[in-house]
């Protein structure tokens, strides 16, 4: 077993940013950086919760809406999830109009999450607040009509939000914008494009309140919206107004839409503009040369998954982006070499998702700790290898491998923005910190356009009186087999996310959910190989940070994968003394 721990590392700066996430706060970065970069890395999650262990000795038809609560952010995801899972394992024939509906709810949270995730959790990171006060309305407004036609560009609107952040300010109301790396020398961005990029974060917190309105009309509520095994909890009848009815249809009709124009029209072209002084991050960050996806954005399997979208399953192996491999879901293993848990067989076994375990077994210090990665295990989270290998996951593993498959939807976007950035056309940049910003706004796009078609038809059928939402068939526990197992897979928001159930005599017996994260925030495993979040940071050594009492280089890579923004970040200095605490705008 490789030595990969930071016990014997010569003394240097050690950075630690902990929490990095803002939902729970559970993502932590230790870092050893010196002369201006980051010398190794290790992430660690500090949070157990064992939901895995929950959903156990359970009724199937229930599991769904214990994993839904893993997460807040992507709430759904894992409750479809949950749901492919068991109607694969039961052989659960599912109606068409019901399949379109998650379609709609997964791809929904989708778009909505990438986002949030750019305004709201990583766009301060690349946007300099403070000097948006310095900007000309008037040039703002010009760039802006230079990118789309969308209605909130003119110079008196930028005026009005620069008033409004001014005000705001003059009063010592630095509200959500509050400690941030203001005037750090990485942000490059012009005072007029920072100013658009303030008015475009305001934006997206109004058209978000919007989106979550597509799950309440066809899950109930959001977070968390309401499922069924067999279909969905709601029903389609045009004359019946607590239903799917012909205003519903109309309104999803207009969501849809204000969705498709927001993406269109602000998201993507912000991402292209702002990534224009940002080249350098093309060549920054890179992960592990490997990937794989399961389709298109949002899509769902339940079992294997059967290349029934535009992006068919894939894995790119060693830095080869052209030759796509099959994929085969046998070849998973999840280690826990570097994690607080315990296999039958010994640590440095690695077990199928089938036969996983989730046995904690914590045997780090005694919180509160200065240094975690001195330890050969420093983290709850599991190491997941396809074939032995490193795998990282996302939008842009599912972006370079629709443009190695020739997606021409894809093929063409990527191209295009190849040119404005001055780079090869080639899917290569993507594995990049710059490159995972981008194919999370072309995957918004990708995703976008889908559910235009998809509520199309789901329209169409509905005028063909085709108005099933549940198949009643395999619903009591006497139509199953005494012994089945399956899997389900849904390309969320940050990755493949993937659920596996064991069903005997009508209980859970096991159930494992390898998420997105896990992947690439894995820690080392048992050949010492670095997880994507710990190689994007340190495997070539130079990776930049040039101060470490405000670190935005590290951050930007970490963020780039989203794992949302930290509430506070707390840095220690080599003695492990804390030099700053930070709340995050």
């Amino acid at each position: 077993m490789s030595n990969y721990t930071s016990a014997d590392v010569p003394e240097s700066s050690r950075v630690v940013i902990d929490p990095v996430t803002r939902i729970e706060g559970h993502l932590r970065v230790e870092m050893e950086a010196g002369d201006g970069v980051i010398k190794n890395a290790w992430t660690s999650t500090t949070q157990y919760r064992g939901i895995e262990v929950i959903a156990c000795k359970r009724d199937p038809r229930d599991v769904w809406a214990f994993v839904e609560r893993i997460c807040g952010v992507c709430t759904g995801t894992h409750a479809i999830a949950a749901l492919a899972a068991v109607e694969d394992a039961l052989q659960y024939p599912v109606p068409v109009q019901a399949r379109l509906m998650r379609d709609l709810v997964s791809g929904a949270l989708g778009i909505q999450d990438h986002v949030i995730h750019f305004y709201q959790l990583q766009a301060m990171d690349w946007v300099d607040v403070m000097s948006a006060l310095k900007a000309d309305p008037a040039e703002t407004a010009a760039i802006a009509k230079s990118l789309s036609d969308w209605p909130l560009s003119s110079a008196a609107y930028f005026a009005g939000v620069q008033k409004k952040l001014k005000d705001s300010i003059a009063y010592g109301q630095y509200s959500i914008f509050t400690n941030g790396y203001w005037g750090h020398p990485a942000y490059k961005l012009p005072p007029e494009v920072n100013l658009l990029g303030v008015a475009h974060y305001l934006q997206a917190l109004v058209w978000q309140r919007d989106m979550i309105k597509i799950h309440t009309i066809l899950g109930g509520k959001n977070p968390h919206p309401n499922f069924l095994v067999g279909g969905m909890a709601c029903a389609i009848n045009m004359n019946n107004d607590q239903a799917i009815n012909q205003f519903s249809l109309s309104y999803l009709k207009q969501l849809v839409q204000t969705c498709h124009d927001f993406i269109h029209k602000v998201y993507y072209p912000d991402i292209v503009a702002i990534a224009g002084f940002y080249k350098d991050y093309a060549h920054i960050g890179a992960s592990n040369p490997n990937f794989f996806c399961t389709g298109a954005p949002s899509e769902i399997n339940t079992g294997a998954p059967a290349g029934k979208g535009m992006i068919k399953p894939g894995v790119l192996l060693n830095g080869d982006y052209r030759n796509v491999l099959p994929f085969d879901q046998d070849k998973i293993r999840e280690f826990v070499t570097s994690s607080w848990y315990r296999y039958t067989e010994g640590r440095d076994a690695g077990l199928a998702p089938y036969d996983g375990e989730t046995n904690a077994d914590y045997n780090g210090p005694r919180p509160p700790y200065k240094w975690l990665s001195d330890h050969p295990q420093y983290t709850w989270v599991k190491a997941p290898r396809y074939d032995g290998h490193a795998m990282a996951v996302g939008p842009n593993a599912r972006m370079m491998i629709g443009y190695a498959q020739g997606v021409s939807a894809i093929v063409e976007r990527v191209d295009a923005a190849c040119d404005k950035l001055g780079l090869p056309r080639d899917n290569a940049f993507m594995n990049s910190t710059l490159g995972r910003v981008y194919g999370r706004a072309l995957d918004a796009l990708i995703n976008v356009d889908m559910m235009v078609d998809q509520l199309q038809e789901m329209t169409d059928r509905i005028r063909n009186g085709e108005t099933s939402t549940f198949n009643p068939e395999k619903w009591e526990p006497e139509t199953w087999p005494s012994s089945c197992k399956g899997v389900g897979w849904v390309e969320a928001p940050r990755g493949s996310l993937s659920h596996w159930v064991r069903i005997e005599n009508g209980q859970t017996v096991n159930y494992q959910a390898v998420v997105p994260s896990t992947w690439n925030s894995s820690g080392r495993d048992a050949a010492g190989q670095m997880g994507p979040y710990e190689y994007s940071l340190a495997h070539t050594g130079k990776h930049p940070l040039v101060d470490p009492s405000r670190p935005v280089e590290p951050l930007r890579t970490i963020h780039s994968y989203d794992p949302c923004q930290s509430c506070a970040v707390h840095l220690f200095d080599e003695e492990g003394e804390a030099i700053l605490t930070r709340q995050d705008p």
